[in-house]
């Protein structure tokens, strides 16, 4: 019988249930989580000894009970933080409990002998770095964007006058505000007039910009590919901060020698999905027209024309008799 599939994610996500919904619908049991519940709502009791080399024990929700030695795979997707879970405790507290929390459940949720990881946090902590990611593209003979992350005007004045014209992105998210709302900073064109002493605060990437005639986003699930061009209807430089609805997407053709270079990509930092972005050149038939621009580890694609598809990937690639344990 096939054994259970753990999914750790918040209680609020939209990809995660796409692909909980199709192991319902395959009988797969299932046992979602989302570890900043710990609490109440929450328990568990994991045990290990010198007899035994693998941990056992249980974890329980306020709705399901796993045994530890019964989870086959793991999807870790989007976990609250715990920090949110310790909110209302003074500093030295709350820091306190979230390590101990993510050193203790986490501890072990991570290290399930014999469990496949889509993908596992440690390798997605690893592949989220951009400034890996272009040197991993670029060793796999991809092509990437000029880029130069700096802290330095006159190094950035002098990368927008080799290569302008300039855009700038960030290497993370905006995070909340102390209200609790967030936001988006996109990718945009920068002037190079406006270079000051304000560079200095922090790290910036700036990329010459791509003189593109589409984007294309390649999902890879396990061994299987979608592509999808997408299309802004106002011809937005990053197509992201605008209406996701009113998007255009064509299924579109990978190339063979790109394709084989984002299989290696995922082995390389030991992931088994992963969102790939490009800008094209061209109609998208020649790799040479090809430019990567991120990997997003640990991506959405709910809001594809392939979703479904994606989602039966997924569940196939999650669908997995549990190995042997020692």
């Amino acid at each position: 019988m096939t054994s259970t599939v753990l999914v750790v994610t918040a209680l609020e996500d939209v990809t995660a249930d796409w692909v909980v919904a199709a192991l319902n619908e395959r009988g797969v049991p299932v046992v979602r989580v989302d570890p900043a519940d710990i609490g109440p709502a929450l328990t568990f009791g994991f045990r290990i000894d010198a007899d035994r080399s693998a941990w056992s024990g249980w974890l329980r929700t306020a709705s399901r009970e796993v045994e530890a030695g019964e989870v086959a795979a793991v999807y870790y997707r989007r976990p609250t933080p715990y920090g949110t879970r310790f909110a209302h405790l003074p500093r030295q507290q709350r820091d306190f409990a979230v390590a101990e929390a993510r050193h203790g459940l986490d501890g072990v949720l991570n290290d399930l002998p014999g469990a496949r990881y889509v993908n596992h946090p440690a390798a997605v902590a690893r592949a989220e770095f951009k400034p890996a990611q272009l040197r991993r593209f670029a060793g796999l003979g991809l092509r990437i964007p000029p880029t130069l992350i700096t802290n330095d005007p006159k190094a950035a004045a002098e990368f927008a006058a080799e290569h302008g014209p300039v855009v700038c992105k960030t290497f993370r998210g905006l995070p909340a505000a102390d209200d609790g709302h967030t936001g988006a900073i996109w990718t945009q064109r920068v002037d190079p007039e406006t270079f000051d002493d304000t560079l200095t605060v922090t790290a910036h990437l700036f990329q010459a910009e791509i003189p593109k005639t589409g984007d294309v986003r390649v999902t890879v699930v396990g061994r299987r590919v979608f592509a999808q061009q997408i299309a802004a209807p106002d011809g937005a430089l990053d197509w992201r901060r605008g209406d996701w609805g009113a998007l255009l997407h064509a299924p579109i053709s990978v190339p063979p020698p790109i394709e084989a270079a984002l299989h290696t990509y995922l082995s390389s930092f030991g992931l088994v999905f992963g969102c790939f972005d490009f800008a094209l050149t061209d109609d998208g038939g020649d790799p040479e027209h090809w430019t990567a621009i991120e990997c997003n580890p640990n991506g959405q694609w709910g809001w594809l024309p392939d979703a479904e598809d994606i989602t039966e990937a997924f569940a196939d690639l999650l669908t997995v008799e549990r190995e042997g344990r020692p």
